[in-house]
């Protein structure tokens, strides 16, 4: 019997499923979409359609009555999943829309967000993101309920390793966890990347994606990944798009004011999911280095709906996430362990905006709040951050 874990977007999708006819669950592959959408039609009259099936595809593209007639018509909800697969999704979606019917869709890339599609679902679509367990999920999934310093290590070292996709996590042996990354990276490169953005170079693409494994956290140089694995300009940014539209990696922009003092033009990649970072690269490390930590509380920041930034100026200060919450300015430095003072980066951040907070997150030390000029500064284990952001809202 399969374990079900609840997810934090429950409450979210609880406030929004009843004031909109379509609901459009957009995430990772594998990371739970369609179980959760299962869960919540229990005891509905509903039925799945998965676009891997051929008969329901063609249907859906060529006769959208008859697709109606055949899957849709006398249910409560229909879930239709990896819809981005079909054609004129966006134009069909709104007849069944406009029809009456209440439809649940589920895609695994950004494609379904394109404007083609959503500029027939005006208003009558509400688009939710699902990733893999957050750290409260992992827990949940763990059933861990008290806590010491080793238990919280232990555990957040799991979740940065091995990643939070739901197969994974709910799998104690080491080396299955690994075999069903290394399924879910070549169905995600060659389905979900390579076939849906038209990428014939596997080989070449999957050297880039190796680089990219290598190089997490630092600053995306064209000119030096063209020369290092020899391809040109033009297809590196085709695969950071195709990567981050299939939810593989996230693109951090830099964060500025003042273009003279701050470098504006290059980005930062990770990965949404640790796990799959370290199967790439094939480094499943016994301790956390500072890059996979960086990784891992860069992950959860996506998972809590922030969209991260990076601050490096020119004299080459960094801070390693701005987070930009209710007209606000909130820096964040990542460390493995809790640093004794204050970094004069952070301190030159504090100085140039005048941040009223700022976190120090970290995986192994104590907790303590200190004053910089007007600003509190946070130092808090990432296990308690969620805790004391959420307050912020």
């Amino acid at each position: 019997m399969s374990i079900y874990i609840e997810r934090e977007i429950k409450e979210k999708f609880d406030k929004i499923k009843d004031h909109y006819p379509i609901i459009a669950l957009v995430g990772p592959r594998q990371a739970g979409k369609t179980t959760f959408l299962k869960e919540q039609v229990k005891n509905l009259k509903t039925k799945y359609i998965l676009f891997d099936d051929p008969d329901a595809r063609n249907l859906f593209e060529e006769d959208i009555k008859k697709f109606e007639k055949q899957y849709v018509e006398g249910n409560e909800i229909t879930i239709l999943d990896e819809v981005h697969y079909c054609k004129e999704s966006g134009r069909n979606l709104k007849y069944l829309a406009d029809n009456g019917h209440r439809l649940w869709i589920t895609s695994s890339s950004e494609l379904i967000l394109k404007k083609e599609v959503l500029s027939f679902l005006v208003g009558r679509v509400s688009i939710l993101k699902l990733y893999p367990f957050s750290l409260k999920e992992f827990l949940i999934a763990k059933n861990q309920k008290e806590f010491n310093n080793k238990i919280t290590e232990r555990l957040i070292w799991e979740h940065s390793t091995y990643g939070g996709y739901p197969k994974v996590v709910l799998n104690e042996e080491i080396e299955i966890k690994k075999i069903i990354l290394k399924d879910l990276y070549e169905t995600m490169l060659l389905k979900d990347i390579a076939q849906n953005f038209a990428i014939d170079n596997i080989k070449s693409l999957e050297e880039f994606t190796k680089y990219i494994s290598l190089s997490v956290g630092g600053l995306v140089s064209y000119e030096s990944i063209s020369k290092k694995i020899n391809i040109s300009f033009q297809t590196i940014k085709k695969y950071l798009d195709a990567m981050e539209k299939s939810n593989l990696i996230f693109v951090v922009s830099p964060f500025f004011k003042n273009k003279l003092k701050e470098i504006v033009k290059q980005p930062k990649i990770y990965f949404v999911d640790g796990g799959l970072k370290n199967y790439i690269c094939r480094e499943f490390k016994d301790e956390l280095t500072g890059s996979l930590f960086e990784n891992y509380a860069l992950s959860e920041l996506i998972k809590l709906g922030f969209i991260p930034k990076y601050w490096r100026s020119k004299s080459g200060a960094e801070v390693d996430f701005i987070l930009e919450q209710n007209n606000s300015i909130i820096p964040i430095e990542i460390k493995i362990s809790n640093p004794d003072k204050i970094e004069k980066s952070l301190i030159s951040f504090i100085k140039e905006y005048k941040p009223k907070k700022a976190f120090v997150i970290f995986y192994k030390g104590k907790e303590k709040t200190v004053k910089k000029d007007d600003c509190e500064v946070i130092f808090i284990n990432i296990l308690n951050f969620k805790n004391y952001i959420t307050k912020l809202n």
